[in-house]
């Protein structure tokens, strides 16, 4: 079975909306090494539809970027999950449409490697509830901006257990958590 990941980018009070205005200064060589590493490891991108119309605006023109992650974005298998967009322009790409949970439950079980998810909260949070993600990689960054879309919104009631942990240069740790599915 193919595991789900999800990899975000976090403020120390939870906060993932618009990561381009506040990550960029604690960027060290280390964190940019673990972000590549993540993203070469994944067979596949499942994403939300705001967050697919922003990669697919960047991504598509740039080629061996100084992270080695472009042509790797670009060629895996990525499925977005829209009510609205009929086509997918960023290719390869699959729209995920109709009983999403059902669908990624059934992505879940074709052969091939790990899926991973960035950003696309409302995305991340209905499968939060479906119990189908495996895994949490997430990158705290200190800083705390004390507004904004959080990852884990009102309602969401989740017992992780922590797997992995790693303290960076610039002061962002990186917190890598399981479901607690005993518990």
């Amino acid at each position: 079975m193919r595991k789900i990941i999800v990899s975000e980018f976090l403020t120390l009070d939870g906060v993932m909306e618009a990561p381009e205005e506040w990550q960029f200064p604690y960027l060290s060589d280390d964190v940019a090494e673990f972000i590549k590493v993540q993203i070469l490891a994944l067979d596949a991108q499942l994403l939300g539809r705001v967050t697919y119309d922003i990669f697919a605006a960047s991504w598509p023109s740039q080629t061996n970027n100084e992270f080695g992650i472009a042509d790797k974005l670009n060629s895996m298998p990525k499925y977005v999950v829209s009510s609205t967009l009929k086509k997918a322009d960023w290719n390869p790409t699959t729209v995920i449409n109709g009983n999403v949970v059902e669908a990624i439950s059934k992505l879940k079980q074709q052969p091939g490697g790990s899926i991973g998810i960035t950003g696309s909260a409302t995305l991340v949070q209905s499968l939060m509830k479906a119990d189908l993600i495996d895994e949490y990689q997430l990158q705290v960054y200190p800083i705390v901006l004390g507004k904004g879309r959080r990852l884990f919104k009102d309602g969401i009631d989740k017992k992780l257990k922590l797997v992995e942990s790693k303290t960076f240069s610039s002061g962002v740790v990186i917190l890598i958590y399981q479901p607690d599915r005993k518990a």
